[in-house]
């Protein structure tokens, strides 16, 4: 019988760098090459995997933001197909508890160009998205938890920087970061697909994305889960107003406790956005929901602070930042 989850725990952030990936990373579970194929195009094709690729470090190669909308339910789908038209948009959630219950992030390959992006959105649906860059990272998509542990499965350094040093991309290295965004082909030699479509070597590819993870711009690369198909179907996005002096303390304090997934310093936007620290809950019971934020309070710093606890209700699009644009075929 296949050890599932033990497979998913590993290759989500664990994916060998090897002319036949799948042939290695199968063999660890006593899986023929063909097998893991076979296991993963399934699981692509029902919607549990995104896809086998990366995760980007944020604002390392591009340019990021969460931005929100309010916007009153009648005009809900409308505003909704205008954003998630968008080839610059990866995700966007309506999330109850807040006035600002329309969410999405937006990238590209700059500041200039994503300040375009929102303000396109904004003459399109009369209104200004509030942008709440990302300030500081405590922790970010480090993969989906499988199993019976509660414990996150690799924490960040606390020495991380907020930004890992990125060298400058020239061509080649958009070309290679724009044929990462619809994963690797299941097929035996994906590498090679991908040395094809970026015009490059395939040592050469191989050797930009071990540069790439080594210095931490990718931050895992593997398998890609949705929460949902996988039990984690409670996802809650709490927000603070920590004074400046004290926001990083707490924030790494923060992203240490169980099923934070995601914790962000972002810039406020006063008057009408006052918090400016993060965190991502995923669940997979309302009980264990209940738990995690109960285990707030053991976070000193945050029970007086000013806070909101927005659920998430419906997630309407999902998926990588692209970064590339039409590929050039070779």
């Amino acid at each position: 019988m296949i050890d599932e989850f033990g497979l998913y725990n590993r290759i989500q952030d664990d994916f060998p760098l090897d002319i036949r990936p799948y042939q290695r990373a199968g063999a660890a579970f006593d899986l023929s090459e063909h097998a893991l194929l076979s296991l993963l195009a399934r699981d692509v094709g029902n919607g549990r995997i995104s896809r086998i690729g990366a995760v980007f470090a944020p604002n390392t190669i591009g340019a990021s933001t969460v931005a929100a909308l309010s916007i009153p339910s009648a005009r809900m789908d409308r505003v909704v197909e205008r954003i998630n038209g968008d080839p610059d948009v990866s995700q966007s959630h309506a999330r109850d508890g807040h006035r600002y219950n329309l969410w999405f992030v937006a990238g590209a390959r700059d500041r200039a160009t994503l300040d375009g992006v929102l303000t396109r959105i904004a003459v399109d649906i009369g209104q200004r998205p509030i942008d709440l860059p990302l300030e500081r990272e405590y922790r970010t998509d480090l993969g989906l938890p499988l199993g019976t542990s509660r414990q996150a499965r690799r924490p960040l350094p606390p020495s991380l920087p907020s930004v890992p040093v990125c060298p400058a991309f020239d061509e080649a290295d958009w070309r290679l970061a724009a044929a990462l965004e619809p994963g690797l082909t299941l097929t035996p030699q994906p590498y090679h697909n991908l040395a094809r479509r970026t015009g490059l070597a395939l040592s050469e590819t191989l050797a930009r994305l071990a540069k790439w993870r080594s210095l931490g711009v990718i931050r895992r690369f593997g398998a890609i889960l949705r929460h949902r198909p996988f039990g984690y179907t409670h996802n809650v996005m709490c927000v603070w107003n920590v004074p400046d002096a004290r926001v990083d303390a707490i924030g790494m304090r923060l992203a240490q406790v169980p099923f934070v997934t995601m914790c962000f310093r972002r810039a406020r936007r006063l008057p009408t956005w006052q918090y400016n620290l993060f965190a991502m809950i995923h669940a997979r019971s309302a009980g264990e929901l209940h738990a995690v934020l109960q285990r707030f309070h053991a976070v000193g710093g945050l029970n007086d602070a000013p806070h909101a606890v927005l659920r998430t209700s419906q997630c309407y699009k999902q998926r990588g930042t692209r970064y590339g644009g039409a590929m050039p075929e070779f």
